[in-house]
């Protein structure tokens, strides 16, 4: 299970990663203080269950689950507060949620609440498919195929260890716009590029850099271990600038104080040019 956290209280968000990581439920795949962000994230972490506080400053847990409903994702809510008002907890379930739970936040009731909800998730999306593809027979539908430079994207993303960032979904769908309209980023900026896809292109830039850099730390702890590792001596100096790779090699041995540095639009151009080989 994929687990998200919204809560303003950042050491609540600490508690229950912990708890998640230790009674091993799953993986914490984003969290956040603010109900708006996290709105944002949500298409691009695809959680399973959503952990949500309900009393939150900017935007309260009810209005937030509405509108986390609306996007159309496949994600159950679970909410905690100190609320313990009969009529909000009521409000609470009737805008979606699958349970409740009371402040301060229990190690046993958390790991005993997150269990049950992700079953009854898994058997809603077990019957769901059951169900399409019984629609799909009498149909006669076939899934589209994916198309064979993007299957190579993703492989590569799957190599770098970033396939499970948030921005992961964000270089595909740029790597794509790349490979359909002439296979470079030129001179166009990449906000310019991030805007052709979405209407926040600086939300989209930030979660690309965050995964690009992140690839960068991985592929340099590779180096560390094994310098003729096959990812390591295929990508360092192919999709990232050798030299920045080596820089973060050096602060990862305390070498440097200096970490290597990513030019996103190179990173894009070459994951373009790589993919179309």
């Amino acid at each position: 299970m994929r687990f998200y956290l919204l809560d303003d209280d950042r050491n609540v968000r600490t508690v229950l990663k912990l708890i998640i990581q230790e009674r091993r439920l799953g993986e914490v795949c984003g969290s956040s203080g603010s109900a708006q962000e996290a709105l944002e994230d949500l298409p691009y972490a695809r959680p399973d269950v959503v952990v949500v506080d309900l009393l939150m400053p900017e935007m309260d847990g009810i209005t937030f689950v509405k509108r986390a409903r609306e996007l159309g994702e496949d994600m159950a809510f679970v909410m905690l507060s100190q609320v313990s008002s009969k009529e909000m907890i009521s409000q609470a379930y009737e805008s979606g949620i699958e349970f409740y739970i009371q402040k301060p936040v229990n190690s046993v009731e958390v790991e005993r609440v997150l269990q049950s909800v992700g079953e009854k998730l898994s058997m809603r999306r077990t019957i769901h498919k059951v169900q399409d593809l019984f629609s799909g027979a009498a149909m006669g539908a076939e899934p589209a195929a994916e198309r064979p430079a993007t299957v190579k994207l993703r492989s590569v993303l799957q190599k770098l260890g970033i396939i499970g960032e948030l921005g992961s979904r964000d270089i595909i769908q740029l790597v794509e716009y790349l490979m359909d309209h002439g296979g470079a980023l030129g001179e166009g900026t990449l906000t310019d590029l991030c805007g052709q896809l979405s209407a926040n292109p600086k939300s989209v830039e930030q979660r690309v850099r965050r995964a690009a850099q992140a690839g960068l730390v991985n592929l340099a702890h590779l180096g560390l271990e094994d310098y003729s590792n096959e990812i390591f001596t295929e990508y360092a100096s192919t999709l990232y600038n050798f030299e920045q790779v080596r820089r973060e090699m050096d602060c990862i041995r305390g070498k440097g104080d200096k970490h290597g540095n990513v030019k996103i639009k190179a990173f894009l151009n070459a994951l373009a040019a790589y993919c179309q080989d």
